[in-house]
């Protein structure tokens, strides 16, 4: 018996058929079939038994279904336990970011990475949600970063970094020399806002809502598919919007922009990692998410 054997096992329960694991853990079938034969030759009693419609557990089966869970779990604990501690791992990380995290997040965070890590090398794809699921579950990404909570039956969601949406108003702005400012004075003045779906505006108006107003109230001047598109819009002086610092650090060094605080609201978000149940993670690519969690933790400090 060896742990490989046992993550098939509970693959194949999971999923209620060959197929199904076989297909989630990147493997034949037949290399499937062949691994829970040896397993049931190991313990000499059957597991699973086998119609043509699904696979149910027998007696055995059910007794070994817990024992092969906390196996992964284990794996998973141990695995974040020594990632701190090597520093030698040759490895490629193929991972999906959403565009906040990807543009103005990371590269700020992939060069200390390397300083600590220069055997592991990253490849980045820059994409939505969705397109990141898509890669994930065909094996062509190990894992992505996301700005927003998914609810996926196949996916495990990891809080990993945490963010703060913030009032960004253009020089010259009749609040840009203000120190802070109350929400409903805010609400007085147009809006340049991300388009409806994006992670940014989901936060905005999630925050809204909770305080007792109807996102439809606003004055949108505009809505843009780009945080690039919506920081041009107001240097122009198009409106006002809500983004996070981490993305007009530059417009703000420039003096193109600045942030006002909004005393009686918090615009905080979370942002996640995400990868399949079925998938064990590689050590390099939970090296590289335990070095996120510490990177916001020392933050925070």
């Amino acid at each position: 018996m060896n742990f490989h054997q046992l993550h098939i096992f509970y693959t194949v329960a999971e999923r209620g058929s060959f197929s199904a694991a076989a297909s989630a853990l990147h493997m034949t079938q037949p290399a499937v079939t062949m691994q829970i034969q040896s397993l049931e030759e190991y313990f000499g009693t059957r597991l699973l038994i086998r119609s043509t419609k699904k696979i149910e557990l027998t007696e055995a089966g059910i007794t070994l279904l817990p024992y092969a869970a906390k196996s992964i779990a284990l794996v998973k604990e141990t695995d974040n336990a020594m990632a701190s501690h090597t520093h030698m791992l040759q490895d490629r990380l193929q991972l999906g970011s959403s565009l906040t995290i990807g543009e103005y997040f990371l590269p700020r965070l992939l060069g200390p990475f390397g300083q600590q890590y220069p055997h592991i090398s990253i490849m980045m794809k820059v994409m939505n949600t969705t397109q990141i699921i898509e890669e994930i579950t065909k094996h062509q990404l190990n894992f992505g970063l996301i700005e927003a909570t998914i609810h996926h039956p196949d996916m495990v969601i990891d809080p990993v970094m945490q963010d703060e949406l913030k009032l960004i108003v253009p020089i010259g702005h009749p609040l840009a020399e203000r120190e802070s400012v109350e929400l409903e004075e805010v609400l007085a003045y147009p809006f340049v806002l991300r388009e409806k779906g994006s992670g940014t505006r989901q936060v905005m108006e999630s925050v809204l809502i909770h305080k007792g107003i109807d996102p439809q109230s606003l004055q949108t001047a505009m809505e843009l598919g780009s945080t690039g598109a919506v920081k041009s819009a107001v240097e122009a002086g198009f409106g006002i919007t809500m983004l996070s610092p981490a993305s007009v650090k530059h417009e703000t060094a420039l003096n193109l922009v600045t942030i006002i605080p909004i005393r009686d609201a918090e615009f905080k978000r979370q942002f996640y990692a995400i990868h399949l149940k079925s998938t064990l993670l590689p050590l390099s690519a939970v090296t590289f998410l335990n070095f996120l969690k510490q990177q916001q933790d020392q933050q925070g400090e």
